[in-house]
């Protein structure tokens, strides 16, 4: 079952941005396991437990999504829009990881209930930074509300 042991959903098309990632999570060994989805429409198949991903267990979410906004198929803002609709899955954090510093982008994730909302530093290091941060604080200091 490849959902039982994702601590990580990592929502993310572009390749670079991808490779960045998994490399600073990697670098710091915060997570066990990540689960990587390239569009909207994978990600939410996923979480969702549809598609090929239909034999997963929807009460093994992920620990925390990380959610590009910029997607192809189903953009960001709509994933999150449909996590947090269900109640089986509105508790599980959700971090905007994006380029976008668009004003209208950030106020519309917190609308929708995002957890938290970071723009993709563009220089390497502070980006392995801001990725040990995000991993320190959501898998070890973070503590969610046990799954119903």
């Amino acid at each position: 079952m490849i959902g039982s042991a994702v601590e990580i959903l990592l929502v993310e098309d572009n390749p670079t941005d991808l490779e960045l990632t998994l490399r600073a999570l990697g670098e710091y060994k915060l997570c066990n396991s990540v689960h990587v989805a390239r569009d909207g429409e994978e990600a939410l198949d996923f979480i969702f437990c549809r598609e090929k991903f239909a034999a997963n267990r929807l009460d093994e979410l992920p620990r925390v999504i990380l959610l590009d906004l910029k997607l192809p198929l189903v953009d960001g803002l709509e994933v999150l829009r449909q996590i947090r609709a269900d109640p089986r899955t509105h508790r599980v954090p959700v971090v905007v990881l994006t380029t976008s510093t668009e004003e209208r982008d950030i106020v519309e994730s917190y609308a929708l209930g995002v957890n938290s909302y970071i723009t993709k530093p563009v220089d390497f290091d502070r980006f392995r930074g801001a990725m040990r941060t995000i991993g320190m604080y959501w898998l070890l200091l973070n503590r969610p509300p046990a799954q119903p």
